[in-house]
């Protein structure tokens, strides 16, 4: 069914811009080595002509030439315009590529089909934010093998965690094949995405069949549109499937008849969707079945499957996301945040080569700080992939503006000692430290069937931002905004530095006016938006604060839950000891009291105060920001931001004197500067 809804080209709309002496390169393109009825080189061919031709009004002349490069007989090019040829590995590695230009010819070289996308979409860049081509010498390889959007988005339609409309992946128990799907893999690619699970990890009812005939065909038609574009396709998998589908009555892992069912079950998946790189498997997580059922571990779970597999060339991606979601609250050494580790730790070593742990940033659940999971690292033998949320869950529901790539970066910088060298988080998932090819970074997605695909217009610059940072770890926060900025909006100055301070600023506003100092989950049950001090304070979930009278934050030193000795040294005692824990996480490590200095001079008690009112007299600065660019940005975008800011200006409003509030009535210590607290 065609979709009446239309959409934007988000930052791929190719309006018109200044030459900066680029069109002179478009007059001729010769290719070599590249096949050019290949669908990648085809669409990456579209892409370039589509490109050149909105922004610099260009027309491309393609000039066939015979590819003799392997035997090195092809002479050399003599001419004005734009050289694509396939490379001899090197340098340049896979998915890379290489741009120069001299003497008016601009020559773009890759290994592969996919490099030669990336290497044009590079190139569009560079039109779009009115650089220059002219001396151009740079090569790029991807930092992650694997660069991952995983969709949470269920068959009826539904997105959990979705904040942007409906799926345009799924309607009515229906797959959807139309041209939004293209355009959201040109977008991926663009990015250098090279990896996409279409369904939600919690798969039940309908999706649970999208492994049969049911669905083959349709599915087999989304991975034929991501493989013209670089992208595999991925399905997250029940792992009860064989139950629920007519097989065993079991999903042992270890029992023979399950294993010969996945074995039939996967022979016909992979001959039925060809472009399919493998599942995403949530278990023993939130409800869903997994090996823990049938006393088994995760690793017989993930190997199990992993064989099975690993014929095809197939992958499984298997979550940490296993605690236990029916704690109780008065059990205070029970603690969420040392499940993952706990869970995972004894079995590093045990998965097999064509596995991949899949491991969210923090080990609680993508709140707006917590620390560094220290299964990242603390794990020496097994490969590792790291998972953020680009989604807003717990950080504004893509209403409050709340820019992530500043946060990726604090993860992706983190020391881990976990080896004498190479041992940063951004090492240890990309495959630096262990030398292993199964690695990367995945976020869960923040698109939705919205015109504007993410809600918010200032929303999208996350889901810009991860992709180029996967890409190209080394990106700075600012490089990535200002890119986007330029692209998607304007060159104009006023309006790339206005919405750039707007972006940069954002996270530590949304902090101040939230949860303070690591402490995070004060938010409404189940829906996640909105101030709810005690929200989850009584709850099975494992979430808590633990404010009384005297002070607030939860004990994991060795005193405590013993969280913080699951990292290595130094990080462990750092942690453990409240004279040298970061202050920005000291509620999440210790039980402070509300008198307790801080280094900043200031009481945790008026700390508290100053930050959630300085968080609302951000928000309004922002509004006073966007609105100095009115008449700069497209009207549309102008209106529906600032009515976002509205909403966000109201709800930081009511964090500020909802928590302000409820700290007073506890520790019943004043505010130091008289202000007004309920």
């Amino acid at each position: 069914m065609a979709r009446e809804k239309r959409w934007t080209q988000l930052w791929l709309q190719y309006k018109p811009r200044r030459d900066c002496g680029n069109a002179a390169y478009f007059g001729r393109v010769v290719i070599r080595g590249f096949d050019r009825d290949n669908a990648v080189v085809k669409n990456a061919l579209a892409e370039l002509q589509k490109g050149i031709g909105g922004m610099l009004g260009a027309q491309l002349t393609e000039e066939e030439r015979t590819a003799a490069l392997a035997k090195g007989s092809e002479p050399p090019v003599q001419m004005q315009g734009i050289l694509l040829q396939r490379s001899q590995a090197g340098e340049i590695r896979e998915e890379g590529y290489r741009i120069e230009e001299a003497n008016g010819l601009l020559t773009l070289s890759a290994v592969d089909e996919n490099g030669l996308l990336y290497g044009i979409f590079h190139i569009l860049r560079v039109v779009a934010t009115e650089g220059s081509l002219t001396g151009i010498s740079v090569l790029v390889n991807p930092d992650n093998p694997l660069r991952m959007y995983n969709h949470w988005d269920n068959m009826d339609g539904s997105i959990e965690r979705g904040y942007s409309g409906r799926s345009f992946f799924f309607e009515d128990n229906q797959i959807t094949v139309d041209e939004r799907i293209v355009d959201y893999a040109r977008m991926a690619a663009s990015i250098g995405i090279n990896g996409v699970v279409i369904n939600n990890v919690n798969v039940k009812n309908a999706a649970t069949y999208l492994i049969t005939d049911r669905y083959f065909d349709k599915a087999a038609r989304l991975a034929e549109i991501f493989a013209g574009y670089g992208i595999k396709f991925f399905l997250s998998l029940n792992f009860a499937a064989p139950i629920e589908l007519g097989g065993p009555d079991s999903a042992d892992p270890l029992e023979p008849s399950v294993i010969e069912w996945w074995k039939g079950k996967m022979k016909e998946v992979f001959n039925r969707i060809p472009n399919l790189g493998g599942f995403l498997v949530k278990a023993d997580s939130e409800g869903r079945p997994g090996p823990f059922t049938y006393g088994r571990t995760q690793a017989d779970g993930a190997n199990m499957l992993a064989d099975i597999v690993k014929p095809y060339g197939g992958i499984i991606i298997w979550r940490c996301f296993v605690y236990n979601c029916t704690q109780d609250w008065r059990d205070y050494k029970t603690d969420r945040a040392r499940a993952g580790y706990d869970n995972f730790i004894q079995m590093d070593g045990d998965y097999h080569d064509n596995v991949i742990l899949q491991i969210k940033n923090g080990p609680m659940d993508f709140q707006i700080r917590e620390p560094v999971s220290p299964l990242l690292g603390g794990l020496k033998k097994t490969n590792q992939m790291l998972e953020v949320q680009v989604a807003q869950e717990y950080t504004g529901h893509q209403i409050d503006v709340c820019y992530l790539i500043p946060m990726f970066k604090e993860v992706l910088d983190y020391r881990t000692y976990c080896a004498p060298e190479r041992d940063t988080v951004a090492d240890v998932i990309s495959g630096r430290t262990m030398g292993n090819k199964y690695a990367g970074i995945a976020a869960v997605c923040n698109t939705g069937d919205d015109e504007n695909w993410t809600g918010s217009d200032l929303a999208a610059a996350n889901f810009y931002g991860f992709g180029r940072l996967a890409f190209s770890m080394s990106l700075t926060a600012k490089d990535i905004a200002q890119e986007w900025i330029c692209m998607s909006f304007s060159t104009d100055r006023q309006v790339v530095e206005t919405i750039t301070g707007i972006l940069l600023t954002s996270r530590e506003t949304y902090e101040k006016y939230t949860s303070p100092l690591g402490i995070g989950w004060m938010v409404t049950p189940h829906e996640h938006y909105g101030c709810s001090v005690d929200g989850y304070e009584y709850s099975c979930w494992g979430t808590y604060h633990r404010a009384d009278h005297l002070g607030i934050g939860v004990d994991r030193s060795d005193k405590g839950t013993g969280y913080a000795e699951q990292y290595y040294e130094p990080n462990a005692s750092m942690y453990n000891s409240i004279d040298s824990c970061p202050e920005e996480l000291l509620l999440f490590f210790h039980h402070v009291p509300y008198n307790h200095m801080l280094r900043t001079g200031k009481t945790l008690i008026q700390h508290i105060y100053d930050s959630h009112f300085e968080g609302v007299e951000e928000v309004e600065g922002m509004i006073a920001d966007w609105n100095s660019i009115e008449g700069k940005v497209p009207e549309d975008t102008s209106r529906g931001v600032r009515e976002r800011f509205d909403r966000q200006l109201y709800n930081a409003r009511e964090w500020r004197d909802q928590v302000n509030s409820y700290f007073y009535r506890k520790s019943g210590i004043a505010d130091e500067k008289g202000r007004v607290i309920y």
